[in-house]
């Protein structure tokens, strides 16, 4: 700090005894969390692109930062990078942070520390300074607890230290040896009284906060049908919730929305770069796209290409669009029986492995039929035309 000291809350935190809830591989695990105080944010060491020299940033010198510090609970990269992700998207979904981690608006410090399995006793923790991505959380807490590991193994004692994190190398190393609060020489600010929050306050507070991703995720699994897999996706930001309700409400299908919005077009912006917010497809578009569907419009197949179409022609409707690319589906039903005669005469070896209680031959000769169609046929009609012949 230019000014030569820190201010921090120690004795008198906003917040203490909380919990967050992470999911690491389908599992659910409550994390609780020891306190959230208000510091200042300090200047930061800079390593990268000078050549092995190290810099200090003092831009963010100053100003007010909330330090949320968890219970030593977790016990992988996984589960940390779980929680780190959780809390990231609760103070995103709450307006009180941009989330931005390579501005430095979001950063993390992971403290590691390893023991013998079956020892009760926590092993000495090391602390790694502000990591600014996920992807290097991950990797420097598993690098840091190999390396202690590899400490002991060796007959040697893990020393206490604040760490750093070289993404270049992936590698952590040491910045400075113990530290402990008593080591930061903590003294009462007399200019400055504690901050006191009212009963009336945090009533206030409460009232005015919006619904939570998990209380969203819940009411979107009762209301819509979508899975709880599905709604956690669905409740990562309040962007996408709003799009998913929107899309939901009007098409008046909320499971076939949630499948469109966490494949296709999750698919399409990750590879186009681009945010939910700035998609071409908007959510009475999707809604659109997905009523098309439901009313046998469009077939499957053909949904995928209206849905190509919808992004590159933003202005185009999709009734537009289905009539352009000559993309309805045939609901002549006998022009679709004698495409089924056809692929039934030529693919006799496919029948008889149907007759002979074959489910997979099925699905070929519904691929021959669709293929036939030009993907304009119905699926599940071609399906009952066939088994209605065969049987």
């Amino acid at each position: 700090m230019p000014k030569g000291y820190q201010i921090s809350q120690l004795d008198l935190p906003i917040v203490e005894h909380g919990k967050l809830e992470i999911v690491v591989g389908g599992d659910v695990k409550t994390i609780n969390v020891t306190r959230a105080h208000m510091e200042e944010d300090a200047g930061k060491s800079v390593h990268e692109g000078l050549n092995g020299a190290t810099g200090i940033d003092l831009n963010r010198a100053g100003t007010p930062l909330l330090e949320v510090v968890s219970e030593p609970e977790m016990r992988s990269a996984a589960e940390a990078v779980a929680y780190a992700k959780a809390l990231h998207s609760l103070v995103t979904w709450l307006d009180i942070c941009d989330g931005n981690m390579a501005e430095g608006s979001f950063r993390i410090d992971a403290n590691v520390s390893v023991r013998p399995k079956g020892q009760a006793e926590f092993g000495t923790r090391r602390e790694i300074k502000n990591l600014n991505s996920f992807r290097f959380l991950d990797q420097a807490i598993n690098y840091e607890a190999e390396a202690q590991i590899e400490i002991l193994e060796d007959g040697g004692t893990v020393q206490q230290a604040t760490m750093l994190f070289d993404p270049e190398k992936g590698e952590t190393r040491v910045m400075r040896l113990k530290e402990d609060a008593h080591d930061y020489g903590y003294f009462p600010d007399p200019d400055l009284l504690p901050v006191i929050i009212s009963d009336a306050q945090m009533q206030k507070a409460k009232a005015e906060m919006p619904e939570l991703p998990k209380e969203m995720a819940a009411r979107f699994v009762a209301d819509y049908g979508v899975s709880e897999y599905d709604a956690r996706l669905l409740t990562a930001s309040r962007v996408q919730a709003a799009y998913f309700e929107e899309a939901a409400k009007e098409s008046g299908q909320g499971k076939p929305t949630a499948n469109w919005m966490n494949g296709e077009l999750a698919a399409t912006l990750n590879k186009e770069g681009m945010e939910l917010a700035d998609s071409p497809i908007t959510a009475p578009r999707l809604a659109a796209l997905v009523g098309k569907i439901a009313d046998g419009t469009l077939s499957g197949k053909l949904a995928k290409k209206a849905f190509e179409a919808m992004w590159a022609e933003p202005e185009t409707s999709i009734a537009e669009i289905i009539e352009k690319h000559s993309l309805q589906q045939m609901t002549d039903t006998g022009a679709v029986e004698a495409m089924v005669d056809e692929v039934l005469a030529n693919n006799a070896k496919a029948v008889e492995q149907f007759k002979s209680g074959n489910e997979k031959a099925l699905n070929a000769i519904v691929g021959q039929v669709m293929k036939t169609s030009k993907g304009k046929a119905n699926p599940a009609q071609v399906q009952e035309l066939i088994k209605a012949k065969l049987a």
